[in-house]
C-alpha cells in the first residue's frame, strides 16, 4: 500500500481513522494506523498500544476500589491555648436519701424498694426514727421525684468550703440535677443560658477547689444485700462536657472522706467522619416512646445535639417505657415517673438487663469533647490540722476525719489534643493517579479525551447520520427521476389525438411502473 499523498489524506473525512491516528495526541496510534501496508514494525507497535491501555485500564480498577472502600486515617496533635471553657463536674453522694427526711408515708411506699424491705417489718421502720403515729393513712398517690427532691442530700448543707481560680463560689454556682443516684448537683453547667467559666492557668489553684461534709449520719441502714445497695461513703464526681449529660452511676470517680484527692485534667476534642469513612453521628434520640415507632431505638430528633451520653440516655429511656411503661425519675421524655413499686418490679431489672446485653447501638458523635484525668490523694486533715479545722467547722476531730473531704479539678496546662479522623483516599487524590497512569501508560491527557470524544461525534455523524441521509435523498432522486419521465411521456403522446393513425400502444413493463396520474395519461393515449 503506497502511502497517500497530502491532497488525498486532505480529501479523506474526519471520522477516518488514519485522519484521527495522524492527529490524536494519545501516543502510538499514528504508528499503528498510519500509511503503509501491515508490517512487523506496525504489528508491534499494535502489541504495544493494546498493553499499555490494558495495564491503564487495570490501574484505574485498581484505584476506583480502594477509593470505594473508604479508608481513613487517624491523625493525633497537641495545640496550645490561651483560655480554656472550665469542663462541667457533676458531685453526686453515694447516699440517694437522708434518713432524717424520711417520712411514714415515704416507708409506706419506697420502703421496700429503697431498703428492701416488706411493709410488715414495721420494727426495721422504727429503727429509722421515724415510726408511723397511730391512725396513720398513706396518701393516694405519692411521686418518686418529689422524694428524692425533699429527702436528697442538700448542697447547703453538704458544702464547706469553694473556690474557682481563687475567688470564693458557693450553691448558687451548681446546677441541681436528678441522675440514677438521686439528687445532684453540677458546677459549671452553662444551664439556662449560663455564661461558662474559663481558667487562663494551669495547675493547682486554677481551677475548682471545694470542701464537702458527707454527712454520713444521714445514711439509710443496710438491711439486705440487692444491686441497689451502697457499701462505700464518699461522693461520685464525673468531669465532662457541658452538652453531655452525666452517667455518674457507670462513669463517676469515687471520692472519700478523709483525703483530698487532686484530679489533673487535659481536655480532647475528637473528630470522626460520618458513613461511608467512618461511624459517627450527629442525628440525636428522641426519649418519648411511640406505641408503633418504625425503630423504637432511634427515632432522629433534630433539637437535640447528638452525644453519646445522650444518645444511651434516651435509650435507656424508650426501652423502659416500652417495657414498663414508665421512666426512672432521671430520664428525660414526657412518660409518667414510675411508682415505687414499677421501679422495684420493672424499670431496676429492665436497665440492668439492657446494661448487660448492651441493647443500644449509639455511634460516636461527629464532635465530642472529653477529659482525661489522672488522680492523687493525701490524707487530711493533718493532726496540726485537725484541732482547727474542728474549730472551723464546729464539729469533732473524728466527725471530720470520717466525714469531710477535699477536691481540687484543675487543668494540667493551658493545652489540648485533637484526635480527627481524616479520610484516607480523596476524590482529588484519585483523579491525580488516574490522571498520572494516562500519562505513564498511553501518554495521554484530559484534552485526549476530549478529542477522542469529538471523533466519535465525527463517526456518529458521517456513518450513522450520513448513511440516513444519503438513503432518503437517493428516495427522492428517484421519485423526482420516475415523475420527470411521466411527464414527458405525456407531452409526446397527447398530439396524437387529433391525428388519424393511431399511436402504438406503451408496454406494459412501462405501465405498471408509472404512478396513477401516468396511467391516465395511457388510457388518454388509447383513445
Amino acid at each position: 500500500m503506497k502511502p497517500t499523498s497530502g491532497p488525498e489524506e486532505a480529501q479523506r473525512p474526519a471520522s477516518d481513522i488514519r485522519v484521527f491516528a495522524s492527529n490524536c495526541s494519545m501516543h502510538g496510534l499514528g504508528h499503528v494506523f498510519g500509511p503503509g501496508s501491515l508490517s512487523l514494525r506496525r504489528g508491534m507497535w499494535a502489541a504495544a498500544v493494546v498493553l499499555s491501555v490494558a495495564t491503564f485500564l487495570y490501574q484505574v480498577a485498581e484505584r476506583v476500589r480502594y477509593y470505594r472502600e473508604f479508608h481513613h486515617q487517624t491523625a493525633l496533635d497537641e495545640r496550645e491555648s490561651h483560655r480554656l471553657v472550665f469542663p462541667a463536674v457533676t458531685l453526686c453522694n453515694i447516699n440517694p436519701l437522708r434518713r432524717s427526711r424520711l417520712t411514714p408515708n415515704d416507708l409506706h411506699w419506697a420502703g421496700s424498694a429503697l431498703l428492701g424491705l416488706d411493709p410488715a417489718e414495721h420494727p426495721a421502720f422504727r429503727a429509722l426514727g421515724r415510726p408511723a403515729p397511730p391512725g396513720f393513712m398513706p396518701s393516694p398517690t405519692f411521686d418518686m421525684a418529689q422524694l428524692y427532691a425533699r429527702a436528697g442530700h442538700s448542697l447547703d448543707d453538704m458544702l464547706l468550703d469553694c473556690r474557682f481560680r481563687g475567688e470564693p463560689c458557693g450553691p448558687e454556682n451548681f446546677t441541681m440535677i436528678f441522675t440514677r443516684m438521686g439528687k445532684c448537683y453540677t458546677f459549671n453547667s452553662g444551664a439556662d443560658g449560663a455564661e461558662l467559666l474559663t481558667t487562663t492557668r494551669g495547675g493547682m489553684g486554677n481551677g475548682l477547689d471545694i470542701m464537702l461534709d458527707v454527712q454520713q449520719e444521714e445514711y439509710l441502714p443496710v438491711w439486705r444485700d440487692n444491686e441497689e445497695t451502697p457499701f462505700e461513703v464518699g461522693i461520685r464526681v464525673q468531669i465532662h462536657s457541658q452538652e453531655e449529660p452525666p452517667i455518674i452511676d457507670q462513669l463517676g470517680l469515687g471520692v472519700s472522706p478523709g483525703y483530698q484527692t487532686f484530679v489533673s485534667c487535659q481536655q480532647q476534642q475528637l473528630s470522626f467522619l460520618p458513613p461511608p469513612w467512618g461511624d459517627c453521628s450527629s442525628a440525636s434520640l428522641n426519649p418519648n416512646y411511640e406505641p408503633e415507632p418504625s425503630d423504637p431505638l432511634s427515632s432522629p430528633s433534630p433539637s437535640l445535639p447528638y452525644t453519646l451520653m445522650g444518645c444511651r440516655l434516651a435509650c435507656e429511656t424508650r426501652y423502659v417505657a416500652r417495657k414498663c411503661g414508665c421512666r426512672m425519675m432521671y430520664m428525660p421524655g414526657d412518660a409518667p415517673v414510675c411508682s415505687p413499686q414499677q421501679y422495684k418490679n420493672c424499670a431496676h431489672p429492665a436497665i440492668d438487663a439492657m446494661l448487660r446485653k448492651d441493647s443500644c447501638a449509639c455511634p460516636n458523635p461527629c464532635a465530642s469533647t472529653r477529659y482525661a484525668k489522672e488522680l492523687s490523694m493525701v490524707r487530711i486533715p493533718s493532726r496540726a490540722a485537725a484541732r482547727f479545722l474542728a474549730r472551723k467547722l464546729n464539729r469533732s476531730e473524728a466527725y471530720i476525719a470520717e466525714n469531710v473531704l477535699a477536691l481540687d479539678i484543675f487543668f494540667e496546662a493551658l493545652n489540648y489534643e485533637t484526635v480527627e479522623q481524616k479520610k484516607a483516599y480523596e476524590m482529588s487524590e484519585l483523579l491525580g493517579d488516574i490522571g498520572g497512569q494516562m500519562g505513564l501508560f498511553i501518554g495521554a491527557s484530559l484534552l485526549t479525551i476530549l478529542e477522542i470524544l469529538d471523533y466519535l461525534c465525527e463517526v456518529f455523524r458521517d456513518k450513522v447520520l450520513g448513511y440516513f441521509w444519503n438513503r432518503r435523498h437517493s428516495q427522492r432522486h428517484s421519485s423526482t427521476n420516475l415523475l420527470q419521465e411521466g411527464l414527458g411521456s405525456h407531452r409526446t403522446q397527447v398530439p396524437h389525438l387529433s391525428l388519424g393513425p393511431r399511436p402504438p400502444t406503451p408496454p406494459c413493463a412501462v405501465t405498471k411502473t408509472l404512478s396513477a396520474s401516468h396511467r391516465t395519461c395511457y388510457l388518454v393515449t388509447r383513445l
